[in-house]
């Protein structure tokens, strides 16, 4: 029998993507945010491969929304709040009217609709150096990789020294949203680095979920739900990024969303899972499944019987009114305490993990000096 204390918090999540690109990232950081703020799962780091400091903003702003509003403290840099992964190469950083219309929506009285913490680079951190730093501070097997975009910042974890030998130790899987199953089109994510895609399929050290185009369009996201679900709240940056990316109505294709249920609720039977195998990467950005008996690959298959089920288990998420958990400390950090914060369990009663060693802090960008 264990003894006090011992006791396994909910999964940590860290979760990649091209945040702002598409509404899929929005939905599902919602979806990852509604599910920490219940305790079914932890997020324990977020990255963002948009080189674009408006992606940092309103993803910050859409997890202040879902805590219930901009939370002091944490284990960031002077004790702020929790870094937020961002890349800097400079790949990916146009603006998007998704972007633009979370982090420029204005109150009647002027202020920022959705506050954000993040004010510039020097309050993002560097992605790989996070997810790998939040992933040591996990009990072994106890955290999953989502990733939902290009394979840039994954690969980049991969690459920092010893890396590999900790992944297995902490990761039970990586569930990738990206690619069209077993033999489909090219798709975006692939398509905007394809030598990345390549290299994580390859050789990522524990297996790996994918979750096609065409899960994410046989149970899309309702437009109707944006129209009925959110009336609570006069402004909601989800309503608002929802319908700055494409005109209403329309139903919004989520492979996103589905990686992120898959990835906290593998055993609830949402999905069906295809048989071992391996995915390779082609030249024009195809994806190609080939069985076999000793492939570390799978990739999720939309269930018709299951589709209404999950899709209501979207809408009540993404648009059920935030309750902060009464007494919180901080955004969550490595403290678990917090409502879907970053790092924290987002639930209550949730004892931290006895032997798990405390994480570095992230290191923060740093602009380059002016000439």
């Amino acid at each position: 029998m264990q003894g006090r204390g011992v006791v396994k918090p909910p999964t940590g999540v860290t979760f990649d993507s091209d945040f702002g690109n598409s509404i899929d990232s929005v939905l599902t950081v919602a979806l990852l945010r509604a599910m920490s703020g219940k305790g079914e799962t932890r997020v324990i780091s977020v990255s963002i491969s948009k080189s674009n400091i408006k992606a940092a903003q309103a993803e910050d702003a859409i997890t202040n929304f879902y805590a219930g509003g901009p939370v002091a403290g944490g284990t960031g840099f002077g004790g702020g709040p929790d870094k937020i992964g961002l890349a800097t190469d400079g790949k990916l950083k146009e603006d998007t009217p998704i972007l633009s219309a979370v982090v420029a929506k204005k109150t009647a009285d002027g202020k920022p609709a959705f506050p954000s913490q993040v004010s510039g680079v020097i309050d993002t951190a560097e992605c790989a150096v996070t997810m790998r730093n939040m992933l040591l501070a996990q009990n072994d097997l106890n955290a999953v990789v989502v990733l939902d975009g290009p394979a840039t910042n994954v690969v980049q974890l991969m690459g920092l020294y010893g890396a590999k030998p900790q992944i297995v130790a902490k990761v039970k899987y990586m569930v990738v949203a990206a690619g069209s199953y077993p033999n489909g089109a090219a798709e975006a994510s692939i398509k905007a680095d394809i030598a990345a895609a390549r290299k994580m399929f390859a050789e990522w050290p524990t297996p790996i979920i994918a979750v096609g185009s065409e899960v994410g369009e046989a149970i899309p996201y309702p437009g109707s739900s944006i129209e009925k679900d959110f009336s609570y709240a006069p402004l909601h940056p989800v309503v608002d990024a929802y319908k700055a990316f494409k005109p209403m109505p329309y139903d919004a294709p989520v492979p996103g969303m589905a990686a992120a249920l898959y990835a906290v609720h593998p055993d609830d039977g949402y999905f069906k899972l295809s048989e071992p195998g391996t995915i390779t990467v082609l030249d024009d950005g195809r994806t190609k499944f080939t069985p076999g008996p000793g492939g570390k690959h799978r990739y999720l298959i939309a269930d018709p019987a299951q589709k209404d089920k999950v899709t209501k288990l979207y809408t009540e998420l993404v648009s059920a009114k935030p309750v902060p958990p009464a007494g919180r400390g901080g955004r969550g950090g490595r403290g678990f305490s917090g409502f879907g914060g970053r790092g924290g369990s987002g639930g209550r009663g949730v004892l931290p993990p006895a032997i798990a060693p405390a994480a570095p802090p992230p290191v923060a960008n740093v602009p380059p000096p002016q000439e």
